[in-house]
Protein backbone atom coordinates (compact mmCIF):
# COMPACT_ATOMS: atom_id res chain seq x y z
CA UNK A 1 0.00 0.00 0.00
CA UNK A 2 2.69 2.57 0.69
CA UNK A 3 4.29 2.38 -2.82
CA UNK A 4 0.81 2.92 -4.34
CA UNK A 5 0.32 5.77 -1.76
CA UNK A 6 3.75 7.68 -2.64
CA UNK A 7 2.98 6.94 -6.69
CA UNK A 8 -0.67 9.09 -5.73
CA UNK A 9 0.77 11.58 -4.07
CA UNK A 10 3.41 12.52 -6.14
CA UNK A 11 0.35 12.25 -8.86
CA UNK A 12 -1.15 14.96 -6.45
CA UNK A 13 2.01 17.49 -6.08
CA UNK A 14 2.68 17.36 -10.38
CA UNK A 15 -1.11 18.14 -11.25
CA UNK A 16 -1.22 20.63 -8.52
CA UNK A 17 2.12 22.44 -9.90
CA UNK A 18 0.73 22.41 -13.30
CA UNK A 19 -2.64 23.93 -12.09
CA UNK A 20 -1.03 26.74 -9.99
CA UNK A 21 1.55 27.27 -13.51
CA UNK A 22 -1.74 27.74 -15.68
CA UNK A 23 -3.46 29.49 -13.48
CA UNK A 24 -0.81 32.37 -13.19
CA UNK A 25 -0.56 32.20 -17.39
CA UNK A 26 -4.16 32.61 -17.35
CA UNK A 27 -3.72 35.54 -15.15
CA UNK A 28 -1.20 37.09 -17.72
CA UNK A 29 -3.43 36.68 -20.53
CA UNK A 30 -6.17 38.38 -18.67
CA UNK A 31 -4.34 41.22 -17.48
CA UNK A 32 -2.52 41.42 -20.87
CA UNK A 33 -6.22 42.44 -22.12
CA UNK A 34 -7.42 44.17 -19.27
CA UNK A 35 -5.23 46.74 -18.90
CA UNK A 36 -4.44 46.84 -23.23
CA UNK A 37 -0.54 46.16 -22.30
CA UNK A 38 1.78 43.26 -22.67
CA UNK A 39 2.56 40.64 -19.67
CA UNK A 40 4.54 37.90 -19.25
CA UNK A 41 5.02 34.63 -16.90
CA UNK A 42 8.94 34.75 -15.98
CA UNK A 43 10.73 31.41 -14.74
CA UNK A 44 13.39 30.74 -13.09
CA UNK A 45 14.40 27.26 -13.51
CA UNK A 46 16.87 27.29 -10.76
CA UNK A 47 14.81 28.47 -7.83
CA UNK A 48 11.00 27.39 -9.11
CA UNK A 49 9.89 30.95 -8.75
CA UNK A 50 7.68 32.44 -11.34
CA UNK A 51 6.41 36.51 -11.47
CA UNK A 52 3.84 38.04 -13.69
CA UNK A 53 5.46 40.76 -15.38
CA UNK A 54 4.63 44.00 -17.61
CA UNK A 55 6.22 46.00 -19.88
CA UNK A 56 7.14 49.75 -18.54
CA UNK A 57 4.77 52.64 -18.98
CA UNK A 58 6.25 55.70 -20.54
CA UNK A 59 7.88 57.97 -17.21
CA UNK A 60 8.81 54.34 -15.84
CA UNK A 61 12.20 53.38 -14.95
CA UNK A 62 13.61 49.85 -15.58
CA UNK A 63 14.07 47.04 -17.96
CA UNK A 64 11.55 46.43 -20.48
CA UNK A 65 9.38 44.46 -17.93
CA UNK A 66 8.77 44.95 -14.31
CA UNK A 67 7.05 42.42 -11.43
CA UNK A 68 3.34 43.36 -10.96
CA UNK A 69 3.15 43.71 -7.45
CA UNK A 70 -0.50 44.84 -7.20
CA UNK A 71 -2.19 41.46 -8.53
CA UNK A 72 -2.73 38.57 -6.56
CA UNK A 73 -1.17 35.32 -7.22
CA UNK A 74 1.33 37.27 -9.58
CA UNK A 75 4.08 35.68 -8.03
CA UNK A 76 4.83 32.17 -6.23
CA UNK A 77 6.75 29.26 -6.14
CA UNK A 78 6.60 26.10 -7.59
CA UNK A 79 7.30 22.85 -5.51
CA UNK A 80 11.05 21.78 -5.80
CA UNK A 81 10.56 18.17 -6.58
CA UNK A 82 8.91 19.31 -9.70
CA UNK A 83 11.47 19.67 -12.89
CA UNK A 84 10.66 22.36 -15.35
CA UNK A 85 11.52 22.68 -18.75
CA UNK A 86 10.33 25.62 -20.92
CA UNK A 87 10.32 25.77 -25.21
CA UNK A 88 9.35 28.84 -27.00
CA UNK A 89 8.47 28.48 -30.23
CA UNK A 90 9.06 31.18 -32.95
CA UNK A 91 6.90 31.29 -35.78
CA UNK A 92 7.74 31.07 -39.51
CA UNK A 93 7.68 34.78 -40.83
CA UNK A 94 7.81 33.30 -44.70
CA UNK A 95 4.34 31.71 -44.89
CA UNK A 96 0.94 33.36 -45.05
CA UNK A 97 -0.20 31.31 -42.47
CA UNK A 98 1.78 31.41 -39.09
CA UNK A 99 2.78 28.01 -38.18
CA UNK A 100 5.16 27.20 -35.42
CA UNK A 101 8.95 26.44 -36.70
CA UNK A 102 11.36 24.91 -35.19
CA UNK A 103 12.27 25.60 -31.74
CA UNK A 104 14.68 27.89 -30.98
CA UNK A 105 16.36 28.40 -27.53
CA UNK A 106 16.87 31.72 -26.59
CA UNK A 107 20.53 32.20 -25.50
CA UNK A 108 22.39 34.98 -24.28
CA UNK A 109 25.50 36.91 -25.28
CA UNK A 110 27.09 34.15 -22.97
CA UNK A 111 25.48 31.29 -23.93
CA UNK A 112 23.57 30.49 -20.92
CA UNK A 113 19.61 30.58 -21.38
CA UNK A 114 18.14 33.78 -21.14
CA UNK A 115 15.01 35.02 -19.58
CA UNK A 116 12.13 32.10 -19.87
CA UNK A 117 9.07 33.64 -19.82
CA UNK A 118 5.98 33.34 -22.10
CA UNK A 119 4.31 36.98 -23.27
CA UNK A 120 0.91 37.64 -23.69
CA UNK A 121 -0.64 40.46 -26.31
CA UNK A 122 -3.32 42.85 -25.76
CA UNK A 123 -4.59 41.58 -28.46
CA UNK A 124 -5.69 38.22 -27.24
CA UNK A 125 -2.43 36.35 -28.40
CA UNK A 126 0.49 34.99 -26.89
CA UNK A 127 4.43 33.61 -27.65
CA UNK A 128 3.84 29.91 -28.81
CA UNK A 129 5.15 27.51 -26.34
CA UNK A 130 5.13 24.67 -24.06
CA UNK A 131 6.42 24.34 -19.98
CA UNK A 132 6.83 20.70 -19.74
CA UNK A 133 7.16 19.16 -15.68
CA UNK A 134 8.26 16.29 -14.55
CA UNK A 135 7.91 14.62 -11.12
CA UNK A 136 10.69 12.49 -9.64
CA UNK A 137 9.52 9.09 -11.16
CA UNK A 138 9.69 10.47 -14.62
CA UNK A 139 5.44 11.42 -14.87
CA UNK A 140 4.90 14.59 -16.70
CA UNK A 141 2.43 17.14 -17.59
CA UNK A 142 2.88 19.85 -20.53
CA UNK A 143 1.45 23.00 -20.32
CA UNK A 144 0.73 24.21 -23.86
CA UNK A 145 0.38 27.67 -25.20
CA UNK A 146 -1.79 28.26 -28.41
CA UNK A 147 -0.19 31.30 -29.97
CA UNK A 148 -3.25 32.56 -31.67
CA UNK A 149 -6.03 32.05 -28.85
CA UNK A 150 -3.67 32.15 -25.88
CA UNK A 151 -5.26 29.56 -24.28
CA UNK A 152 -3.52 27.23 -22.23
CA UNK A 153 -3.67 23.23 -22.42
CA UNK A 154 -2.32 20.28 -19.98
CA UNK A 155 -1.55 17.27 -21.45
CA UNK A 156 -0.42 13.72 -20.18
CA UNK A 157 3.29 13.02 -21.54
CA UNK A 158 4.76 9.83 -21.58
CA UNK A 159 6.83 8.24 -18.60
CA UNK A 160 10.51 9.25 -18.90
Amino acid sequence: IIPEMKGTYDDAILRSTGRQLASVLNLAYSQAITVSQPHRVRLDRTTGRYVLERTVREGERGSSFVPVKEVRGSEGALDARIEIEIEIRQLAEDSATPRPAAVVPRKDSSGRPAVEAITFHPDGTAEAGEIRLRDRDGFGLALRINPTTARVRIVELERE
